[in-house]
């Protein structure tokens, strides 16, 4: 094979083996009407150079003993468009539908099919910690079978273990909700938002994750998990329920997730064993991050749209309406937060414990407050607003 000049020479290469690749090098060096000659003794060299230029907006010229190519002012970039630009500074504020799932900066030939994504505006969506929060979330990963000690040695009390059982089960459930809402929602926004798409599938991992380590610590001792209640599955049900993105990921994220950080704090600080504390500390590390998106988002959410509180208001008073007939919080996850505070079967013992639970309501409250407060609501409203959120705390 030999380049030189406006001629190429492919020797038996033929177009079928790659020999268009020679050609295509060739070609950037000659300006549109510009002629290239091809030599080779490939079989079908002509037929199959006529049918890769036109293509590509050549024009062949060919006699007996010749093959020239004419190289064309179009080029398969001429006829696409570019989706916004490599980086955050390139996110539009409406991407095409036509831009699919081409990477954000990439050029998309048009013509290209139209996928049908859902959540597609940026102010629904964006914040600009996303990056930031990605990072975060990514260094923070951790393996549930190396990051906790499974084999530690300990013996709790039959009641205190039947307890942690019943907490561990309380928080699968949970978990599983707060894995299947993102999930819900993970295939409707479109890839150019590729750090909504990166955390929202980080956080779907992380409560997959939550899910294993619940379950293995309830089934450490036992054979059997705890009671999950008809009134616990139907306030999860109102977060499926929730078709709106924005919404649900507030009740979700803001509200349920932000008040699970207080317990599982709470149980990380009373817990019986150190297999408990781990596992409870190690959730609420990523719990956290998942607030602070729900926050990034709905704080930018709200600053661009001014009717968003009043739908924020609306989905709290909906939800708190829609559950007034159930019964709330499981009893025996109460009563096993009280025993595991307690730690003994007294009266001091069950009274401190006691003490700490609804101490630990407080505290939700007062979070889920501040929190309201940051996305704008007044004082006295955040309290009210608080005051309904379901008692089964996600």
């Amino acid at each position: 094979m030999t380049v030189g000049g406006s001629v190429v020479d492919l020797g038996d290469l033929g177009f079928d083996e790659g020999g268009h690749l020679l050609v295509d090098h060739a070609l950037r060096h000659i300006p549109p009407g510009g002629r290239l000659t091809i030599h080779g003794s490939a079989p079908n060299l002509k037929m199959h150079a006529e049918t890769w230029a036109r293509g590509r907006g050549h024009r062949v010229d060919a006699g007996p003993d010749r093959l020239e190519l004419v190289r064309g002012t179009a080029s398969r970039w001429t006829n696409a468009e570019t989706a916004g630009s490599p980086g955050r500074e390139g996110v539009v504020d409406h991407p095409s539908a036509s831009w699919g799932v081409a990477a954000r900066g990439a050029v998309v030939e048009r013509g290209s099919p139209a996928f049908d994504f859902t959540l597609t505006s940026k102010s629904d969506l964006w914040s600009d910690d996303l990056a930031a929060l990605y990072r975060q979330g990514v260094a923070a990963q951790w393996d549930p079978f190396t990051a906790i000690d499974w084999d530690a040695d300990f013996e709790l009390p039959d009641e205190i273990e039947d307890a942690v059982v019943q907490l561990m089960t309380y928080l699968v459930e949970n978990e599983n909700a707060a894995l299947l809402v993102p999930a819900r929602f993970l295939g409707r926004v479109h890839p150019h938002f590729k750090e909504v798409v990166q955390l929202l599938a980080l956080q779907t991992a992380d409560e997959a994750r939550h899910v294993e380590v619940f379950t293995r610590r309830a089934l450490l001792r036992r054979d059997t998990l705890g009671l999950s209640t008809a009134g616990g599955q139907a306030s999860l049900k109102t977060l499926f329920d929730e078709p709106d993105f924005a919404l649900a990921m507030f009740l979700l994220s803001v509200l349920g997730e932000g008040s699970f950080l207080a317990l599982l704090s709470f149980i990380a600080g009373n817990a019986p064993d150190p297999v408990t504390a781990r596992v409870a500390e190690l959730a609420a590390q990523d719990e956290a991050r998942h607030v602070a998106f729900g926050m990034a988002h709905l704080m930018r959410h709200a600053s661009e749209d001014p009717g968003l509180r009043s739908r924020l208001r609306a989905a709290i008073e909906h939800r708190h309406s829609s559950l007034e007939s159930t019964a709330g919080l499981n009893q025996d996850v109460f009563d096993a937060l009280v025993l595991v505070a307690a730690g003994e079967w007294t009266i001091s013992g069950i009274r401190s414990g006691f003490g700490r639970v609804l101490a630990l309501k407080d505290e939700m409250d007062a979070g889920r407050r501040r929190r309201l407060m940051r996305l704008g609501f007044e004082e006295e409203e955040a309290r009210r607003l608080s005051g309904l959120h379901t008692r089964n705390f996600m």
